[in-house]
């Protein structure tokens, strides 16, 4: 039997990463002020496990994003898919990832692809010739998280 999973990312700003990833990927920011107001009101949860970001109430320290035609939990907004959980961590990343999204284009669309990134707050950090292996970048996203656009 296939287990579900989700690709849960530390962070030092969730929300903010949460962002970038959902744009980068067209992907949704999930919206859990449903499932606060109901655990608010249960008292299962206390206002120190809420933040706000953009309007919207969130757990304090964590973001997810989904794939827009997976399906998702309406009452708590959780994807039941694709997903990317971004959690709030007290240290800063530091070293090479050992594991990484690989972003793919559209044929012939990877510089309009990478310079969307840009705008997003993504940095080139090299490009990668290998001939008929391949043409692609390794680039950062904003809180430095290698990842590859091809």
């Amino acid at each position: 039997m296939a287990l579900s999973w989700k690709l849960v990312v530390d962070s030092t700003h969730a929300p903010g990463l949460a962002d970038f990833w959902a744009a980068a990927l067209g992907y949704e920011v999930e919206d859990p002020g449903p499932l606060i107001g109901h655990l608010l009101a249960a008292g299962r949860i206390g206002e120190e496990a809420v933040a706000e970001h953009r309007g919207r109430r969130i757990f304090r320290g964590y973001a997810a994003i989904r794939h827009p035609e997976d399906p998702f939990d309406e009452t708590s907004g959780v994807g039941r898919g694709r997903r990317i959980l971004f959690q709030e961590v007290p240290e800063r990343k530091a070293g090479k990832n050992r594991l990484h999204l690989d972003v793919h284009s559209e044929p012939g669309g990877l510089d309009g692809l990478v310079s969307r990134l840009e705008g997003l707050g993504a940095v080139r950090v090299r490009e990668v010739d290998e001939g008929p292996a391949g043409h692609w970048w390794v680039m950062r996203d904003p809180e430095g998280n290698e990842f590859c656009v091809a």
